[in-house]
């Protein structure tokens, strides 16, 4: 090789070290410009004195237009490294930032909870297991309990079970469409707003007095007397229980549906060459062969069922023997302002919801779901 190939190649490769070193530069420089724009637009929205109209307008402008920025510089600085290294760092930019999130608000906080839960109420002074002593002996801790296993049982029971059997009659139906809208438009309502609702369902006046609840309403039409359904123990909790099945039937149904139109038609048209009714097709082909999806379905609404509140929280307030693990925990943190106790029942909370959440993701797993 002669001299001049020597020179050229040694130009070249330094030509392509400062090319690398000006990506690096450029890389850091965008994250560094893109951080000053999203802090001077949480600065402004702070301390600025601004019509709401104005705040709120640049609060959307920001928010959905910082995270598309940050995705777009984080794309581009990962364009900019090597093929076999932006390829392994390319799922990150799209996972990085919801486990950012995930580990801001959630992770970290579930630690300072475990740190305080054992202190005392303000904080101060080491207890020990003293407030999980609590959570598992104090009477009303032992009555969320019973409510919340009430809950999972019931609750997740009649919401897969009428999802199951709607999404079965639905799919032999001319109007599957609108049945299905029908029973999936609660999806659309919030807990607490669920709640309001229910309560003019359940209204109560007393006996002489017009009824403005639909069910004390029917209750007299046919003779008898008005019923104060919030306390009638323990059929109170049954009917909040009604609330979360009327939400989460839709859920249960659609995904099941889906379950089921999946299944080959040739299988049911050969059951029902063998002779096989139709409960028998419906025992003994589709319930097994969308058994995981049943699982999948009935686990997120376990979870759901252990940290319920809203519904409690806007029915009864806990009263009339309907607290539930959730309500404890609220109440402890930020009713009586004891710290200690209401992080331990968080903690017991987290710890009771962490098997569950295993599980399904093991499910998911197993059907390629990731």
């Amino acid at each position: 090789m002669s001299e001049m190939e020597k020179t050229q190649g040694t130009g070249s490769a330094a030509q392509k070290v400062l090319v690398a070193a000006g990506r690096v530069l450029i890389s850091l420089f965008i994250p560094f410009v893109a951080f000053i724009v999203l802090y001077g637009g949480f600065i402004f929205l702070r301390d600025s004195n601004a019509p709401q109209g104005i705040i709120a307008a640049v609060a959307i402008i920001w928010g959905v237009g910082g995270v598309a920025l940050l995705f777009w510089v984080a794309d581009w600085i990962v364009n900019r490294l090597p093929m076999n290294t932006a390829k392994k760092l390319q799922p990150f930019v799209f996972v990085g930032p919801a486990l950012v999130i995930l580990g801001w608000y959630l992770f970290l906080p579930a630690l300072r909870s475990l740190y305080l839960s054992f202190f005392d109420a303000r904080s101060q002074e080491f207890v020990g297991l003293q407030n999980y002593v609590f959570a598992f002996t104090d009477p009303k801790m032992l009555e969320s309990f019973v409510n919340n296993l009430m809950w999972i049982i019931l609750g997740t029971g009649g919401a897969v079970g009428f999802g199951l059997l709607i999404a079965l009659l639905a799919d032999r139906s001319k109007f599957e469409k609108f049945f299905k809208s029908l029973v999936f438009l609660p999806m659309a309502i919030s807990f607490v707003g669920a709640g309001v609702i229910w309560r003019f369902v359940y209204a109560y006046k007393p006996p002489g007095e017009e009824q403005i609840g639909l069910l004390n309403a029917l209750v007299t039409f046919f003779g008898g007397n008005p019923q104060a359904w919030f306390t009638l123990r323990p059929w109170n909790n049954v009917f909040l229980i009604i609330i979360l099945v009327w939400l989460q039937t839709g859920y249960a149904m659609v995904i099941i549906s889906a379950a089921l139109k999946g299944i080959p038609t040739t299988i049911i048209e050969a059951g029902r060459i063998d002779g096989a009714s139709e409960l028998k097709i419906i025992t003994g082909i589709l319930i097994p062969s969308i058994f995981t999806t049943l699982v999948t379905v009935s686990t997120t609404i376990i979870i759901i069922s252990l940290k319920i509140f809203d519904i409690v929280f806007t029915m009864t307030n806990g009263n009339f023997g309907t607290e539930v693990i959730a309500s404890m925990q609220y109440k402890q943190m930020f009713r009586f302002l004891h710290y200690g106790r209401g992080s331990a029942i968080a903690i017991v909370l987290v710890i009771a919801v962490i098997p569950v959440m295993w599980y399904n993701l093991k499910q998911f797993s197993k059907r390629e779901g990731f």
